[in-house]
């Protein structure tokens, strides 16, 4: 099932304890391209098939990678597309948005999702230990 661009902004908001929905959109369009550059394949396009239209084609047309990034790294790309965020407020980001789609994913494909990251990333999606 397909969550509403509304409904999928306002759990990241919430998770993300964002004062305004722009906020929550900021952090979920930076976090969701850097996602896509490290999902590939099937798994990628069901992710996408389960987000709403603006988000999945972010997560399709991702911003570019040289290499998969551990969680440190991430938060850090994060941190860096993110003006005026810390390593700390880019964590909180990056959580807010990656435990919103795990959620949107279910647990069968954020498996499938987690054994294509680095490890580490299964914290990040709020399912520690998931793969």
């Amino acid at each position: 099932m397909t969550l509403r661009w509304e409904a999928f902004l306002d759990h990241v908001r919430e998770r993300g304890e964002y004062d305004t929905r722009e906020e929550a959109d900021r952090a979920a369009r930076v976090v969701l391209g850097l996602l896509g550059a490290h999902v590939l394949g099937a798994e990628r396009a069901e992710l996408a098939a389960r987000l709403p239209e603006t988000y999945a084609l972010i997560l399709l047309n991702p911003l570019q990678a040289a290499e998969p990034l551990s969680p440190e790294r991430f938060v850090r790309a994060t941190a860096a597309w993110i003006e005026g965020a810390s390593q700390a407020t880019a964590m909180w980001d990056v959580s807010a948005v990656l435990s919103v789609v795990a959620d949107a994913a279910g647990d069968e494909l954020t498996r499938k999702l987690l054994l294509q990251l680095p490890a580490g990333y299964d914290a990040l999606f709020g399912r520690p230990h998931a793969a």
